[in-house]
């Protein structure tokens, strides 16, 4: 495959974003074009890598490793636990889950009746109050890009459909997933005991949020080193 780097006029801010974790969508227009007219050079240059880019057919874009291990990250186990938990304070409240996860709103007023509701659970992913629901769950959506904040509201984007498909993936009847307008028992999932630190920044999750080991600049260089060399042979 040719590349010219020339072309893709937002590799760095690309690679950063991507490599730490965060989800292009929409919302980052003009990240998310470039990746968009470019999707076959970015993917081939990241290939290189060892990254594996994801275009999700729902409008973003994400990072999974190629080589991982077996633990789950915390990260992912929080966020996903909050939308299991989400799922399931909507529809008590009546409202359609889908429709507040799928590009809806949340207010930040809601938190705190949410975490006194389900605080066995929170006690679970080490959330105790509301600044640490605040920090430790809806800022880190934000950051990763499952979420936007303005003015109290948090308001869904389109990656959160990856927290929404493991909800729907451990429901034995997949026609479940069209009552979930419904009070539903959902199954919660339980977090592991802390590991380690490197132990917990080994995983084959494909949610995995952790950084990658190896510096976004040393990445960025020997991918583009990589690629070069075949280019020139």
């Amino acid at each position: 495959m040719h590349l010219d780097l020339s072309e893709l006029s937002q590799l760095a801010p690309i690679f950063r974003e991507l490599f730490k974790g965060f989800h292009i969508s929409r919302r980052d227009p003009e990240l998310y074009g470039q990746l968009s007219n470019f999707q076959d050079q970015y993917r081939g240059l990241f290939k290189a890598l060892g990254f594996e880019l994801v275009c999700d057919t729902r409008g973003f874009y994400y990072f999974v490793p190629d080589q991982a291990a077996a633990q789950v990250n915390k990260t992912a186990q929080r966020l996903s636990l909050f939308t299991f938990i989400l799922v399931e304070h909507l529809a008590d409240q009546g409202r359609d889950p889908m429709s507040v996860l799928d590009g809806g709103s949340l207010g930040r007023d809601e938190l705190p009746s949410m975490l006194e509701k389900y605080r066995d659970l929170f006690i679970q992913a080490e959330v105790q109050t509301a600044d640490e629901l605040e920090e430790k769950i809806m800022r880190r959506m934000t950051q990763l890009g499952f979420a936007h904040e303005e003015n109290g509201i948090y308001r869904f984007l389109p990656p959160m459909h990856r927290f929404l498909d493991v909800c729907l993936s451990v429901q034995q009847d997949r026609d479940l997933a069209a009552s979930l307008h419904s009070a539903l028992p959902l199954p919660t999932p339980v977090l592991v005991e802390e590991e380690s630190p490197e132990e917990l920044n080994r995983t084959d999750d494909p949610l995995d949020l952790t950084p990658f080991e190896e510096s976004e600049e040393d990445a960025l260089a020997r991918a583009i080193a990589e690629e070069q060399q075949e280019i020139d042979a």
